[in-house]
This record gives structure tokens, sequence and C-alpha cells, in this order.
């Protein structure tokens, strides 16, 4: 009998040993593929690092000039490329939520409920969004954007089948809840994506067409549901979805990780490992401190609670509340009008939504208009103010009103040719996207590194009043008529238009007295405010962060306090804060 020699290997052992090495090859080879098949201009594994890695005057790994693992450098027609994959994903988004729209008179048919309850299917999809800026903005900056989008997206499909599969009404709200609540990540993050791969002037023309596409996916989803519930059923809309978001998820494989700190994460990593002499224990910026996935929550959670109640945000939460209800309100609008009132088939009465779309498109002209004139104004040494972005809501809030009373009173009267209420629905849709456009950029600049806060409170409270509107619209217009309803609105549209001219007259007084908006002679007395003195030490990049209609994104601990005649930099522990900040004061292009 052969006795065992410890030092002669086990053949269990050696086989357990090729099985793993046969795993970790196979993650390789997927981390190659997965890395081939993205948009960078170069592949990971064929950089070679310097004998003396670029380190920042603090120490810290940083991009060189002219660093090609930076996405500002990459050329234009990569950028916009991976700008149109961005894009498409939330087009996804905005397309969902309204594609069942047209086809509530087959869920009501087929589950035996009624219209109302049918209707909660969009109510239950915007719900969803609420967790964009709440959930998966934070997750972005711990764990980059590309992942984010792989997972959420991929769900986002996964859970379209419940939907278009579903055996009962129940199984159908819980899929659209969660097909919500996973397609909310892109809405959060795509807008971070533009910032991270575009300057401050370039940026406008990107979010231009970003924001176009947040209000045309709402408007093309009733029209092709209408037309597939002509032919088909409710179910078509979702195997429509399915293939749409199939198609989509094709190009999503090709967006490479675009947020600058964790590529410089990336780069530190590679570095300690190759153990260079005096470069061992090098680091990025965001790895220098304490950042934890509690403490970024703990901040997303919190603060931006508090925010909605400062004078600014809280006024500006109202308006766009009203906007965004308003948007998802047409979609029982329409039907009303050109199908219950002219006879019109589910199909050919949607098709008036087109002109919301038309509206949209004049809507980003006029912002790349604004946004050009803005941007000469900076390169001839001028200086913006918070207020100068108002004048879009100025226009805007103007346009409203009008818009909304020619829509309602001209689709009162059959009589009156069709065409007339959808060109006032042209000139709606463009006011509407006016104010949305000119908000968001007055609370980045007013609030600063408090503006992912305020914003992803600003998205929450529309959202949720978005969610409202399929449950009362038909009720209302049923009692107060075309004329009545719309006028409704109308009224409350020019209360509203009150507050761009009294922001644009009054803003900075208000700004001054704000505990979160960085013009008074003190800043902001918040209790992350007190520690940031103890993280001076902690660098600020150069490069632009990602700022989102939601809350985008946070980069390093901390924050900047701003006053007004000697500003004096310090850093906070909000992640979101430095994200809205890095790109200065009044240089950034937003939604």
């Amino acid at each position: 009998m052969r006795l065992f020699d410890p030092s002669e290997p086990r053949q269990d052992s050696l086989v357990l040993r090729n099985v793993h090495s046969q795993k970790q090859a196979s993650m390789v080879q997927l981390g190659r593929i997965l890395s081939r098949a993205t948009a960078k201009p170069y592949r990971t594994g064929d950089l070679e690092l310097d004998e003396r890695p670029y380190l920042n005057e603090n120490g810290y790994v940083d991009f060189k000039p002219d660093d090609i693992e930076n996405p500002h450098n990459w050329r234009a027609a990569r950028r916009w490329y991976v700008t149109v994959c961005a894009v498409l994903l939330v087009v996804n988004a905005t397309f969902a939520s309204s594609a069942v729209s047209a086809c509530l008179g087959s869920v009501s048919e087929e589950f035996g409920i009624s219209e109302e309850a049918a209707g909660l299917t969009i109510t239950i999809f915007l719900l969803g969004y609420c967790a964009g800026p709440l959930i998966f903005a934070p997750l972005s900056e711990f764990y980059g954007r590309r992942w984010i989008f792989y997972s959420t997206f991929l769900l986002y499909i996964a859970f379209n089948f419940l939907c278009a599969f579903a055996p009962n009404f129940g199984s159908l709200l819980v899929g659209r809840f969660l097909t919500g609540t996973f397609v909310s990540a892109p809405l959060s993050n795509g807008p971070g994506v533009l910032a991270d791969l575009w300057g401050p002037v370039e940026r406008g023309n990107a979010m231009a067409i970003f924001s176009c596409m947040v209000w045309v996916g709402p408007a093309l989803g009733p029209i092709v549901g209408g037309f597939l519930e002509l032919t088909e059923n409710w179910r078509w809309s979702f195997y429509v979805l399915l293939w749409f978001g199939g198609i989509s998820a094709l190009f999503m494989f090709t967006i490479p990780e675009t947020f600058g700190p964790m590529i410089l994460v990336h780069r530190a990593r590679r570095i300690r490992l190759a153990k260079i002499p005096g470069y061992e224990d090098v680091k990025a910026p965001v790895e220098d401190g304490d950042r934890t996935l509690i403490g970024i929550y703990k901040v997303a959670l919190t603060r931006p609670w508090i925010i909605l109640f400062d004078t600014i945000s809280f006024l500006c939460a109202v308006y766009m509340s009203v906007v965004y209800t308003l948007l998802y309100m047409l979609f029982s609008i329409y039907p009303i009008v050109f199908q219950q009132r002219r006879g019109w088939n589910a199909g050919v009465g949607e098709l008036p939504l087109i002109g919301t779309t038309i509206g949209a498109f004049i809507g980003s002209i006029i912002v790349l208009f604004d946004s050009k004139q803005k941007a000469k104004k900076i390169a001839n040494g001028g200086k913006l103010k918070p207020e100068d972005r108002l004048t879009l809501a100025i226009i805007g809030g103007v346009g409203f009103p009008l818009s909304m009373f020619w829509f309602a009173w001209t689709a009162e009267y059959t009589w009156i040719h069709w065409a007339v209420p959808t060109i006032a629905g042209v000139f709606l849709a463009a006011s509407l996207m006016l104010i949305f456009v000119g908000y968001l950029n007055y609370l980045v600049d007013s609030y600063l590194m408090y503006a992912a806060s305020a914003i992803a409170v600003n998205t929450v409270c529309r959202s949720a009043c978005g969610a409202a509107a399929p449950l009362f619209t038909n009720y209302m217009f049923q009692a107060l008529g075309i004329g009545g309803g719309g006028s409704l609105i109308g009224g409350v549209a020019a209360v509203l238009a009150v507050i761009p001219f009294a922001f644009y007259k009054y803003g900075e007084r208000i700004r001054i007295r704000s505990r979160f908006a960085p013009t008074g002679s003190t800043g902001p007395s918040d209790e992350e405010a007190q520690r940031s003195q103890d993280d001076e030490k902690s660098p600020r990049t150069d490069q632009p962060l990602p700022l989102s209609e939601s809350s985008s994104t946070m980069l390093e601990e901390g924050r900047e306090t701003f006053k007004r005649g000697d500003r004096q930099e310090s850093q906070d522990d909000d992640i979101h804060a430095i994200e809205m900040s890095r790109d200065g004061d009044k240089d950034t292009e937003t939604l």
C-alpha cells in the first residue's frame, strides 16, 4: 500500500485548481468581450502605464492633458454615438410610460375592471420613476454608470415579459411598477453620461436632444398603442416594448464607462497592481475618505426633503408638478376631444398627439438658440446670474395659459376644424418644455453643490403628481367639459406664470436668505457644512460631472462653500454636491 506523500499534489486539489483557473479565464474572457463591444477608443489591457504615473497637485491619480481615458478627449463622432445610445434608453423609459394609455379599454374588458382602474397601469409605472434619483443615482456613483445601465435595463426587459403575459390584473400592476422602477435608472443617469462626455458649451446641444426625447417618448406611446388597439389588444403594446427594448439593449452594451471618478479608480488599481516603485499606494480622489454606500444613501434620502421647503425649490416643484401632470393628462384629454367628441377611431384619434412632438422639437430649437446666446455672452467675458436662466421659463410661462385656453375652446366645438386645436397643442407642448428646461437650469445654478438634492426631490414630486393624472382627468372633463376643464388648467397656469417674473426680480434676494443657495455672505449652515473644514485636503477634480433631471450624480466626499467676495473652497461629505458644481458656477448647460 502506497503512503500519502504530503509534498505530492493531490489529484482532487489539482482538479479544483484547474476548475478555478478555468472560471477565472472565463471571467477574463467575458470582460474582454464586453470591453471590445464598448465604444471607447482604447482597450484597457492595451494601455501601458507610465514609469511616472500622472498625479495632480494633491498627489492623487488624475487625467493628464489629452488623456485618451478622459471621455472629454474622445472624438466628437464617438461621443455623439454614446450620446445617442444613452438617449435611446431614455426613449424606452418615456415611451413605456404611456404606451398602454390607448389600450385601457381592452385592459378593462379582459380583466373586468373600470377604465379608471385600468389607468393604474400608468399611475403605478410613474410611481416607479421615483426610484431613479433616490436609489440608482447614488449607486451609479459607487459602481459606475455602465453596470447600472446593464443591470437595470435588463431587469426592465425581464419584467416587461411579466406585463405582456400577465394572467391577472394584479400581476400586471406588479410588472408595471417594477418596470417603471428599473427603467428610471436611464432617466436619472442618462444626463450624467452627457455631462461626462461634453464640455459646458457643447453640452447644450446634447441636453436639448435629451430634453426633447423626454417629451416625445410619452406622445409616441399612445399613437402606437392606439393602432394596436384597433387590430390586436393591449398585450401587443408590451410586445412592442419588448422588441424595442431588445434592440436598444444591443446598443446599450456598447456604452463604455464614462464616469470620470470611476475611470480614475480603475487606473489607480492598475498602478497599485503594477507595483511601480514610489506609487504602490496611490489613490484616486474618491478613494481617499470614508466613502460608504450607507453614507451616500444617508445624504441622498434625507437632504432632498429638507431642500424641498426652501422657497425656490418649493415653488419650482409646484410649477413643474403642474406641468408634468398636464403632460399625462393630455393622454386622456386627446381621446375625449378627438374620439368621443369627433367620433374618430382609437388609432386616428391619437394622431393629433404628433403635434405635441412637433412642439417638443420647436422647444428644443429655442433651447439651442438660447444656449448659444448665453455661451457667446460668457465667451465675451460676461457673467450669468441664475436668474438669467429664467428666460425660457418666462416665455413658456406666458405661452402655457394662452395655448391652453386656445386648445380648450377650439376643442370644445366640433364645428371648428380639427387642425386648430392640434396646432394649439404644438404651442402648448413647446411652452411646457421651455418651462421644464428653464426651471431645471435655474435650480442647478441656484443650488450648485446642492442641485442634485433639489432636482431629486423635484423629480419625485412631479412624477408623483403625473401619476395621479389618469385617475381624475376623465371625471374632471366629463363634469366641466373641454372648455371648462381646460380653462381651469389655464387659470392655474396664469397664476403660476407670475413665479418666473417674481424670481427674475427678487430671486437674488431670496437666494441670499436661503440656507442652501450659495449667494449670501454666509454659506449653508447644515451639518455637512460644519464638517467641511476636516476635508480641505481632498482635491477638487477638473472633470465635469453629470447633472441630471433627477439628481444624477455624486463625485467626492466634498462640497464648495461660496462667498460673494472672497470664495473659499472646502469639502463636504455630500457626494451629490461636487457633481453639480464641478463645471464651475455658471458654465453648466443642463436639461
